[in-house]
């Protein structure tokens, strides 16, 4: 296993476990986050353990024109009475993930650290969030990496309503004019609305610019 200094850059992801484990340690700067998603590496740790980085083979992918809306789904958002936006308040998105509960998961890999890093990132332009507003009240939204190349990398997404945060992620999506979302691993609810597999290789030259 790879053991990164501040100063260090990423080895090769062939150098990657079955798993995609590529490396432990580094920082979380926003320069090194940014090259991170450039060449298809995420963090994703739990509270109490090292900085771990991943690149997994295959990724966990949608394309949005495979976005599967059901019928039931359709009708929700003809009859809620929910509003999405972009970027209102990444803050209070970022924060809500954090402290939501999720079955399964006794921490969060949303730290103090991760909130800032990821903050410095919507300030520079590299990270966005979506809101579900019910009447003035957040109810669900989602975040994720921006990186200005038609891929967005989400990140995570809560919700204190049903259905609230699938359906800003299909707002946001249907609004959008993203080539590609990356989901990095599977997931019962993102196969649901048409995410699937590609491999490693074929996910990276989404992240080149045309």
């Amino acid at each position: 296993m790879i053991y990164l200094r501040p100063e260090d850059d990423f080895p090769e992801l062939s150098q990657a476990t079955k798993d995609g484990l590529l490396a432990i340690g580094g920082n979380l700067t926003s320069s090194r986050l940014i090259s991170a998603y450039q060449k298809g590496i995420f963090p994703w740790f739990e509270d109490d353990e090292q900085l771990l980085w991943w690149s997994p083979d295959p990724r966990f992918v949608l394309f949005p024109e495979e976005l599967k809306v059901s019928k039931s789904m359709k009708q929700f958002l003809k009859n809620c009475n929910l509003e999405v936006t972009i970027n209102k308040d990444f803050n209070a998105v970022i924060t809500a993930c954090s402290k939501i509960n999720r079955p399964g998961q006794e921490g969060t890999w949303i730290t103090i650290g991760m909130i800032k890093a990821y903050t410095e990132l919507h300030e520079l332009g590299f990270a966005t969030s979506v809101e579900v507003w019910q009447e003035d009240s957040l109810v669900a939204g989602l975040y994720g990496v921006d990186l200005n190349n038609g891929v967005f990398c989400g990140e995570s997404m809560f919700s204190t309503i049903s259905n609230g945060s699938k359906a800003g992620f299909i707002t946001f999506i249907q609004n959008t004019n993203y080539k590609l979302i990356d989901c990095q691993v599977y997931t019962n609810h993102l196969e649901s609305l048409g995410a699937r597999d590609i491999s490693r290789e074929a996910f990276l030259k989404f992240l080149i610019k045309d």
